[in-house]
């Protein structure tokens, strides 16, 4: 994506410490198909808009990679403990990664809607409850910061959130609002698709 949105994106992550710190020790680790997805990415743009400092409000990065060739828990931990490594705290505490090859295993049970199995990482953003959230980066080998934001970024940039169109809306969704608009009360939220 090279619109202007991604451009702007692109420019508050390259500003923002965390964020950076984050994409060059995940880079470093050789994950597949791995891009930093939703809150601490879509919050430093909010942060941004605001004036608010970069990290403000920031709880944890979400790390998203996808490997099918080995679905266990097991593996999974693996690269958890991985990625820990890599970090000092406060990110060790704070980098939370998920297989998405693996969400369909565990996530109707956890969240009471079925999950088909995905295809990769880019797949699962589609998923995510608003477009505003579903956006990730990545820092690519040559230095360059790629975006993947199946909704667009307009809904990111106007700090509008809404529901999924694609999927039923979330269950914890009025919580998930009330949280963001108690540290960014500047967003709009449009509580139906």
């Amino acid at each position: 994506m090279n619109d202007p949105l991604s451009l702007k994106l692109i420019d508050i992550v390259r500003a923002d410490p965390g964020l950076m710190h984050v994409l060059r020790t995940v880079r470093a680790l050789g994950l597949p198909d791995w891009r930093l997805v939703s809150g601490a990415v879509y919050q430093a743009v909010w942060n941004a808009k605001t004036g608010r400092p970069a990290g403000y409000g920031i709880k944890d990065y979400d790390l998203a990679y996808f490997d099918g060739s080995d679905l266990s828990y097991e593996a999974e931990d693996e690269v958890i403990k991985r990625v820990a490594a890599a970090f000092d705290e406060p990110f060790r505490s704070q980098v939370e990664v998920r297989n998405q090859a693996r969400v369909h295993l565990w996530f109707e049970n956890r969240f009471g809607e079925p999950y088909e199995a995905l295809h990769s990482t880019d797949e699962a953003l589609g998923r995510f409850v608003a477009p505003a959230f579903a956006v990730g980066v990545r820092l690519e080998a040559d230095d360059a910061i790629t975006v993947a934001a199946p909704f667009g970024l307009e809904d990111v940039f106007a700090m509008v959130v809404r529901p999924n169109p694609n999927r039923p809306v979330a269950k914890g969704w009025a919580r998930t609002v009330e949280n963001a608009r108690g540290r960014w009360p500047e967003l709009t939220v449009v509580e139906s698709v």
